[in-house]
């Protein structure tokens, strides 16, 4: 079944967006039931959870971090992340460049602004984003590569607001390639859509889709 999903959402992606399987509170052996069926890509919201994940499965998985961080766990996952997809500060963006140079690495990184008509919702504002940039203090760090941007659209049955929060992130991704990013070529990444939305979050430009449920069935928050 898993496979047969991931099959079938891979088929209607055009060239250019990744499918991301967002494995949070399923066994590893789901995570195996989908690396079999060819998939590599996958995303976690809980370090702990990624961790335990990571050391006891393939190692050419590559694990997405796409729930909030703590500065204080990112020392847990800066030795094998792929990407960070929640940066929300200046602050998380310093910490996971120290913890990436101790590891020897460069670590791809996405900021998190936050496009939902929700307060639970974490990211920056279109102006705490443009303010961080315009500081330049992030231009120092050479041991994370800012790739573009990531957004959750607001939980809804009005799929209506969430393209005009899709479109939103589309237009300031491109308006950060012209005043921030200027031939940046690693600066091109837009993570939107979910289960629910993904076909929008496509059409306004995502190159990430992060889909769990369609892919795993309902989480179990028990285990």
């Amino acid at each position: 079944m898993i496979a047969e999903t991931i099959k079938d959402i891979k088929s209607t992606l055009p060239n250019g967006v990744q499918l991301i399987a967002v494995s949070k509170f399923h066994p590893a052996e789901a995570v195996m039931e989908a690396y079999d069926a060819g998939q590599r890509l996958f995303g976690e919201n809980k370090v702990q959870e990624m961790t335990a994940k990571y050391e006891a499965l393939p190692k050419d998985i590559k694990w997405h971090f796409i729930g909030h961080l703590q500065t204080n766990k990112v020392k847990y996952i800066a030795p094998y992340v792929a990407m960070i997809h929640s940066i929300d500060s200046l602050h998380l963006l310093t910490e996971v460049n120290r913890q990436a140079e101790k590891a020897g690495r460069v670590i791809d990184v996405l900021l998190q602004i936050h496009i939902a008509h929700e307060e639970t919702k974490f990211g920056m504002t279109f102006d705490e984003c443009r303010g961080m940039l315009t500081e330049g203090s992030w231009k120092q760090l050479t041991n994370v590569r800012i790739c573009g941007l990531m957004g959750m659209g607001t939980y809804t049955d009005d799929m209506t607001q969430v393209e005009q929060e899709f479109a939103s992130l589309q237009a300031f991704l491109e308006e950060l390639k012209g005043n921030w990013f200027k031939g940046e070529a690693a600066f091109k990444e837009l993570s939107m859509g979910m289960t629910e939305d993904f076909p929008i979050a496509i059409k306004h430009g995502s190159t990430f889709i992060r889909i769990g449920t369609k892919i795993f069935g309902e989480r179990n928050y028990n285990k």
